[in-house]
């Protein structure tokens, strides 16, 4: 029997190389951006594609359907996305079994969604996830004559030890999997310089580092935008509810009022409430390399605080995101009875997502990286909507966040209340911290997406 399988095996082979040479190379004028995820819940991947739709490329965008993409994606001619089925048949019988059934699964589909889709010059591959659309890319590559480029945004080992620990066999699986496939590449990019340097000590992989930056479309949102927003956002919750306050001003004269910003009818003018909550921000994929209990305990300080009479507002807390753990933390935050902080949890469509960012007081970052070696794109797309961030400590933060410079670092969820404490104290007053981070990131030269992707990714697209 192990006779017959290495002669099928090695006639598969032949075969598939004849038919290699009979297919022509892939056309340098094509790009294929793969994610073996959510396509609308993959940022950095979608700016790819636009930047290399920009440069004339046609980009099939491949991935599984789930989140809408931004419009820009949708509407862009030159943009093609192709969607992966998503099949639930491994949901079944023992963990281990059910994981080997999904990515049998999967090699099966991404091998015939790849090969299907018209000869690209390159392939542009998120990691993670990695396996097995690493090994299956490499394949397709090479039969078709394509570059595979690798983007790395963390490993996906790391990412599996969370749930499963350090000495799991998939894990050490998986690592020696990224290792080993992760050099077959043609071209590396990675999102920090700490990845960098340990993809070439540790994998003898040589990378680019790309940071995230932010897009265009992420800045501060004008009053106007605001108000339209929080007039949307009211009618599904409850935080957002818009008041007419017509009742209490003669006819002919009244204002439309947010909670955040208000309108007066006659000029049609929109300004800040001065009396208003302030607006915290967080938004997470829900999961377990983010801890929210952190922020829940911080509130929680926070509320027994302004229960005191001091000089803090109240706060709406918006969350946003969908994730594993959502169903989790949103029964924990049904259990607490906030008098002062009102949390809502909603997703937000592409187009709202940074309209919110530049209407908000405060970004809060919880992101803790598995690997030590990534930096939260949320936390680069809140600098470009000049929103100051408390950001969880981890290894290779700094590269980002400069205390007390553009936001603070933060260790536990009593140093959080402190933080918030202090930054809100006496809002919203233009003295003060949380206003002196803001015209920091106001007068700092912030390179955008674009202007980084034109310098150093698309050298590897153009030199060949």
């Amino acid at each position: 029997m192990a006779a017959v399988f290495w002669v099928a095996l090695c006639g598969a082979l032949l075969l598939l190389l004849l038919w290699r040479r009979a297919r022509p190379a892939g056309s340098e004028g094509r790009a294929a951006v793969l994610v073996l995820g959510d396509l609308g819940r993959s940022p950095r991947m979608q700016y790819h594609a636009l930047a290399l739709a920009r440069r004339g490329f046609h980009v099939a965008f491949v991935g599984y359907a789930g989140t809408k993409p931004h419009n820009d994606i949708i509407h862009n001619e030159r943009i093609r996305i192709v969607h992966i089925p998503e099949h639930k048949i491994w949901q079944v019988g023992p963990k281990v079994f059910q994981y080997i059934a999904k990515v049998i699964v999967q090699i099966v589909q991404l091998f015939y969604m790849m090969l299907k889709i018209e000869n690209p010059g390159y392939v542009l591959l998120q990691n993670p996830p990695g396996l097995p659309s690493i090994a299956v890319t490499w394949v397709v590559c090479f039969l078709q004559g394509s570059k595979l480029i690798i983007d790395w945004h963390n490993y996906g080992y790391t990412i599996m030890s969370l749930t499963h620990g350090d000495r799991h066999p998939l894990v050490w699986i998986a690592k020696w999997y990224e290792k080993l496939f992760g050099r077959l590449s043609d071209y590396n990019i990675c999102v920090t310089s700490a990845m960098k340097e340990d993809l070439e000590v540790n994998c003898n992989i040589r990378a680019i580092t790309l940071y995230d930056k932010p897009a265009s479309f992420f800045k501060e949102t004008p009053l106007n935008d605001q108000h339209q927003l929080f007039m949307k956002l009211s009618k599904d919750y409850v935080p957002f509810q818009a008041r007419s306050v017509a009742e209490h001003i003669p006819p002919g004269d009244g204002n439309e009022k947010s909670a955040f910003t208000q309108r007066d009818v006659r000029s049609g003018q929109v300004t800040h409430c001065k009396d208003r909550p302030a607006l915290l921000v967080s938004s997470t994929s829900w999961t377990e390399d983010e801890d929210f209990s952190i922020l829940l305990k911080a509130l929680e300080e926070y509320e027994h605080h302004v229960s005191d009479g001091t000089k803090l507002p109240p706060l709406v807390c918006v969350i946003t995101g969908k994730g594993p753990l959502k169903e989790y933390y949103s029964e924990l935050i049904a259990t607490m009875h906030f008098k002062h902080i009102q949390i809502c949890t909603p997703w937000l469509e592409a187009e709202d997502y940074p309209l919110l960012l530049g209407s908000a007081d405060l970004g809060v970052c919880l992101h803790k990286s598995s690997s030590g070696l990534d930096l939260p794109m949320k936390v680069v797309d809140m600098f470009g909507c000049c929103l100051p961030v408390c950001a969880v400590h981890f290894k290779c933060l700094h590269e980002l966040v400069k205390h007390e410079v553009n936001g603070l670092i933060f260790k536990d969820s009593s140093e959080l209340a402190g933080q918030l404490k202090m930054l809100f104290w006496e809002f919203p007053t233009a003295e003060g911290k949380l206003n002196l981070f803001r015209r920091n990131l106001r007068t700092a030269k912030q390179l955008r997406w674009e202007e980084s992707w034109e310098q150093t990714v698309f050298p590897l697209f153009s030199n060949n």
